[in-house]
């Protein structure tokens, strides 16, 4: 089994996996060492998860299970080989949040984020992370994670040309995987995008990664995971480097209870030091991101704009006043915090213990004079905005509008403030619908076609030559017939032929129809890649080039007469097969196929097995001729 196709499987069996009941790997504690390797896993602890990863091997003898486990194995592999890159940046803060809306607090343009579903992500499944979409107002370039037709999340780009966006497309198959590409975010500059994955080379969960915009290409270049502590075990995602250059924020579910997200603010690192950490438990404790507590780092100029506008006047006066507010508990911390090390001072015995705690105690008594005249600075402004409403006429309710203030500003008191933005409206786009292909089947239409390109394909090709003329021919001329070639011969005369046809039986069958409609003249000409061929040769091309393959279907039969959600599911991503259900003695079943390619087919029953169906068979059905 390829490698790729291995990673692939990964991804559909592992869900499928959890949501099995216990006993999938019955025999020696093997459910057992499954939970406690994974919490291995999670703990950082990859080397130990490995060696549980190997001992359960040695009990299973189901290949489905097998796959399964070799594969999550695969990603305790991969963490252990990234623990020999891993970054420290400096952690300036972190927040909790509820799912629903942990995107609104990221220092972005306000009203960006537009709820789904919406006109670029139909979210006809709802998906655990993906709340909205990131839609600046005025953009011309638009990057977005959408399900495809089997439910898997893509990265695309639409860009807007003069009156219309284009067809959203593919980035390219570097940020393609088999699992959801989510979060799509451009840095700054617009030459690396930042996304999640959880199908491309990582430990778990959701990872982040970060694609290079490559100029010679044109395209966005191999995307590399970011590596710890930014990827982890847990899911991780929404990573933005802010427009100021000062800090990089991203989101994870690490350290969280269900349903919420801890939002990370970390010092922006442009050439981060990357070292070796083999130790478990120091990694774990990094990866915690505990934010680095100094106050001289406070930066709550970040409280910019709070989720209440009612108009511009109240927004003026919102944002002024979530800054007195943000300097006013920033001044509270730190002298509650300079109170709290004088104590430590005083109790202290050891003379280097004691320096380092008086050099704390003299950054924080820098801090709070500066603190203070930038919150004398504001509160003027804050007056200075009172005083411009008195003389207009503009009626406040200074305590309705800081109370709502308060509700949206979060971590005031630390070294930076999150401050909720406002939900945008769904975008109003008008996108370009795509251009339909022109139809090379032969037709015989209420108004005749030329064909869109006169190219004839490679390979054996028959038509029908209908007539040659002096002078182009017309619409009228045609009755009814697509598509029609037309050919301009050496003497200058046209030449017009109809069909695009691969078998000589095919072409014959439709020679009367031609005729009848009063080209009695018609005969049949062939080609081969292109070139005028006789007829007996091409028939002897098309004669060798033909083999006979059997086609099988494979046959589901749930004891129930259900077929779960589960195994739709997975046969949509390994194969996207039509599903049939038939009554046969009393019994339902499921039929899926049908299937030309054996290979294909066992991956697939091995993917129907594995979400839990036990009655599971394939049948041959019959054979079909094929080109070879």
């Amino acid at each position: 089994m390829t490698a790729h196709i291995r990673k692939f499987l990964f991804f559909v069996f592992v869900p499928v996996l959890s949501m099995l009941p216990a006993g999938l790997l019955a025999g020696n504690g093997a459910d057992s060492l499954l939970r406690k390797a994974d919490s291995l896993r999670l703990a950082y602890d990859f080397a130990g998860s490995v060696g549980l990863y190997d001992e359960i091997l040695d009990t299973v003898t189901d290949s489905v299970q097998r796959i399964a486990v070799e594969d999550m194995k695969i990603l305790s592999e991969n963490g252990a080989e990234m623990m020999d890159f891993v970054s420290g940046p400096t952690v300036v803060a972190r927040h909790l949040f509820s799912l629903d809306d942990f995107y609104l607090y990221y220092p972005l343009p306000d009203m960006s984020w537009r709820p789904l579903p919406n006109v670029l992500d139909s979210a006809k499944v709802p998906h655990p992370l993906v709340k909205a979409t990131y839609v600046p107002e005025g953009s011309s370039e638009i990057f977005f994670s959408a399900a495809d037709e089997n439910g898997a999340r893509n990265i695309y780009r639409t860009e807007y040309r003069d009156t219309i966006w284009s067809l959203p497309a593919l980035l390219n198959e570097g940020t393609t995987s088999s699992g959801d590409e989510i979060y799509p975010m451009l840095s700054p500059d617009g030459k690396q995008l930042f996304f999640a994955s959880s199908g491309l080379y990582g430990m778990g969960g959701y990872d982040l990664y970060m694609s290079q915009w490559d100029e010679e290409r044109n395209e966005w270049g191999v995307p590399m995971n970011m590596g710890f502590p930014y990827s982890s075990p847990y899911d991780d995602f929404l990573f933005v480097n802010t427009a100021d250059g000062k800090y990089s924020i991203f989101a994870s579910t690490r350290d969280c209870p269900k349903d919420s997200v801890c939002v990370y603010v970390l010092e922006y690192d442009n050439m981060p030091v990357r070292k070796s950490m083999r130790d478990a438990s120091e990694l774990k404790s990094l990866c915690r991101l505990d934010p680095d507590g100094d106050v001289s780092k406070m930066d709550n100029a970040s409280a910019v704009s709070s989720g209440i506008m009612e108009n511009e006047d109240t927004r003026r006066y919102m944002e002024k006043a979530a800054e007195v507010r943000a300097l006013r508990d920033s001044i509270a911390a730190c002298s509650d915090n300079l109170e709290k090390d004088r104590l430590r001072y005083a109790e202290m015995t050891d003379a280097e213990g004691k320096n380092k705690v008086a050099e704390e105690i003299l950054r924080k008594e820098a801090a709070i004079p500066l603190l203070r005249d930038s919150l004398e600075k504001v509160s003027a402004q804050l007056q200075d905005i009172e005083m411009e409403f008195l003389f207009s006429g503009v009626v406040l309710d200074p305590e309705k509008l800081m109370h709502e203030a308060d509700r949206e500003v979060k971590g005031a008191s630390t070294n930076y403030v999150f401050t909720r933005k406002n939900p945008g409206k769904a975008p109003e786009m008008k996108i370009e619908v795509p251009k339909e292909k022109f139809d090379y089947t032969f037709m015989v239409l209420p108004e005749g076609r030329f064909a869109e390109d006169n190219t004839i394909p490679d390979g054996i090709v028959y038509q029908i030559q209908m007539f040659s003329l002096s002078s182009k021919a017309t619409i009228k001329q045609l009755k009814g017939l697509s598509p029609v070639f037309e050919e301009r011969t050496a003497s200058g005369r046209y030449t017009y032929r109809v069909g695009v046809f691969r078998k000589y039986a095919d072409v014959l069958s439709n020679l009367n129809k031609v005729k009848k409609l009063g080209f009695r003249e018609a005969f049949i000409t062939a080609f081969h890649d292109g070139k005028p061929v006789q007829i007996q040769k091409a028939k002897a091309m098309e004669k060798a080039a033909k083999k006979i393959v059997p086609l099988y279907q494979i046959v589901i039969s749930p004891a129930d007469g259900v077929l779960h959600d589960v195994t739709v599911k997975a046969i949509g991503q390994m194969c996207g097969k039509d599903i049939a259900k038939s009554e046969k003695d009393g019994r339902t079943e499921f039929l899926v196929g049908p299937f030309e390619d054996t290979e294909e087919m066992e991956r697939v029953v091995a993917a129907i097995k594995a979400a839990g169906e036990s009655d599971v068979v394939t049948v041959k059905t019959g054979e079909k001729e094929i080109d070879g």
